[in-house]
């Protein structure tokens, strides 16, 4: 596959959007995450209500392209969104990029799954999840 199907002009769009959602200094969970294969970073803020649910989300993400947009596309459908959700989409994505499963039930998901084809960029593709993953285990070790 070549750079102009892998980075769409809605991949790159989605990394504008990563601006609505700054760090929250009111985070109540936080978490952060590294893809090894790139280098790239999450580092994630939630401030969660009184279920444990989601509801806003912070992010300081340095990351190419598709962690990017793979944050964006997070960040845009988190709320109201539980730990056993979060780590049910994690687990599916997991298995979706390494054993080739079905596209995980996550709205948005189809702008980055052009870069399943890119065994490197899989880190990338996690990156907000195992950083929510991460910021709600510490919550939890904390309550």
């Amino acid at each position: 596959m070549s750079a102009e199907r892998l980075y769409t002009p809605e991949m790159l769009g989605a990394a504008v959007e990563l601006a609505s959602y700054p760090p929250l200094p009111s985070a109540n969970a936080e978490g952060a995450a590294r893809a090894p294969a790139c280098g790239s970073t999450l580092d994630l803020s939630l401030l969660l209500d009184g279920d444990a649910r989601i509801a806003q989300v912070g992010m300081k993400v340095r990351a190419c392209a598709v962690g990017q947009a793979a944050a964006a596309v997070f960040a845009r459908n988190a709320a109201g969104r539980s730990d056993a959700e979060i780590r049910q989409t994690h687990d599916s994505l997991v298995a979706w990029l390494e054993e080739g499963g079905p596209l995980p039930d996550w709205p948005g998901l189809s702008l980055i799954a052009p870069a399943r084809d890119y065994r490197g960029r899989h880190g990338a593709m996690l990156l907000p999840w195992k950083a929510a993953l991460a910021a709600l285990s510490s919550r939890a070790e904390a309550g």
